[in-house]
C-alpha cells in the first residue's frame, strides 16, 4: 500500500470516498423506498357513508330495470284461473318469454290485470264443440281435462286468431271472461309468462 502524503491528494480521496458513501446512502434508501409498502389513508365515516349508499342505489337501480324490462309481479283478484291460481296469490311472470300454446299469462284488460292459459296463437284456427277445444282442427292436448262451452261467447267459429294476438282460455272455464268474450289477446297487453305463483291465502 502506498503511502500518500500529498495533502492535495489527500483532500481529492476524501472527496471521493464522501461521494461514494452519499451515493451508497442515496441508493439504500431509494431502495427502502420501493420496497416499502405506501401507507393506506383511513377512510373517514362521511366515505363510508358515501359508499354505502351508492351501493344501495346502485342495488336499487339493477332490481327496478330487471322488474320494468324482465320480471312483473301481480296479484289475482279472482278465480278464473283455479285451480292453479287462486284468487289473492302474488304471480310472477317473464316477460321476454314467448308465448306458446299452454303457457299462463298474465293480461291486460280494460283497467285490470287477467290470468289465462294460452290455447292458441297468431294464425291458428279454434273451433269449440261438444265441450272441447279444437285447434287448427285437433282437440287441445291438457294436463287437467276441461269441459269448455262456447255458450255466451261473443266471437263466431270457426275462429281464426288475428296476428299479434293470442287466444286465451280460463282454467276456470265456466268464466267466459276471456277469449270467447274479447277475441284476440293483443301480445302488447300480454305482461309475459306466469314462472312463479306465491300462495298467500290457505296456508
Amino acid at each position: 500500500m502506498q503511502d500518500i502524503d500529498d495533502p492535495a491528494q489527500t483532500h481529492e480521496l476524501a472527496e471521493e470516498q464522501a461521494v461514494e458513501t452519499a451515493e451508497d446512502v442515496k441508493t439504500d434508501k431509494t431502495t427502502i423506498e420501493k420496497n416499502t409498502p405506501p401507507k393506506k389513508k383511513k377512510n373517514t365515516a362521511k366515505q363510508y357513508a358515501i359508499r354505502f349508499f351508492i351501493r344501495i342505489g346502485i342495488a336499487v337501480l339493477v332490481i327496478s330495470l330487471t322488474l320494468i324490462l324482465v320480471l312483473g309481479v301481480y296479484v289475482n283478484h279472482s278465480n278464473s284461473s283455479y285451480p292453479m291460481i287462486k284468487d289473492g296469490d302474488l304471480c310472477f311472470t317473464f316477460k321476454l318469454a314467448k308465448l306458446k300454446q299452454g303457457d299462463v299469462t298474465a293480461f291486460r284488460s280494460g283497467d285490470e290485470i287477467k290470468f289465462g292459459r294460452v290455447v292458441a296463437i297468431e294464425g291458428d284456427t279454434v273451433e269449440i264443440k261438444n265441450g272441447q277445444v279444437l285447434v287448427n282442427g285437433i282437440g287441445l292436448y291438457e294436463d287437467t281435462v276441461y269441459s269448455t262451452s262456447s255458450e255466451g261467447s261473443k266471437i263466431d267459429y270457426p275462429y281464426n286468431v288475428p296476428k299479434d294476438t293470442v287466444f286465451v282460455l280460463n282454467d276456470l272455464r265456466s268464466d267466459t271472461s276471456d277469449s270467447r268474450t274479447l277475441g284476440g289477446i293483443p301480445l302488447s297487453d300480454c305482461k309475459g309468462k306466469v314462472i312463479f305463483v306465491m300462495r298467500r291465502r290457505g296456508i
